[in-house]
């Protein structure tokens, strides 16, 4: 039985067109972006507004959710940390969950034929 799994990676903005463009190249179908913000080990820095200085502590970042056949996930893993490291500070994580359930709406396919 094959699995639908989930993959979320959060990365830094300017990585964005080079993982999609590796991501298309690797047979992958389909993604959605959203914008992030977070904290982490690379704790922000501070600015001056106004004459005052506060801290930027949330950092601006991009979420992927990519839906994969479980056939595909090992080579998606392998293409999103080697676009997506840049070997500094920030560079962000993956996360891989199965799915449950996955039915397209518009045919009523489900797992990985909906995928497709």
């Amino acid at each position: 039985m094959s699995f639908v799994k989930r993959i979320e990676a959060i990365v830094k903005p300017f990585k964005l067109e080079e993982i999609r463009q590796a991501l298309l190249e690797a047979g992958v179908q389909g993604l959605t972006v959203f914008d992030a913000e977070g904290i982490g080990r690379q704790k922000g820095h501070t600015e001056i507004y106004r004459g005052s200085e506060y801290a930027a502590d949330m950092l601006p970042k991009i979420k992927l959710e990519i839906l994969v056949d479980d056939s595909q996930l090992e080579a998606v893993l392998t293409v999103l940390a080697d676009t997506a490291r840049t070997g500094k500070s920030g560079d962000g994580k993956i996360f891989v969950t199965t799915i449950e359930g996955l039915q397209r709406i518009r045919t009523g396919e489900t797992g990985s034929a909906a995928l497709e």
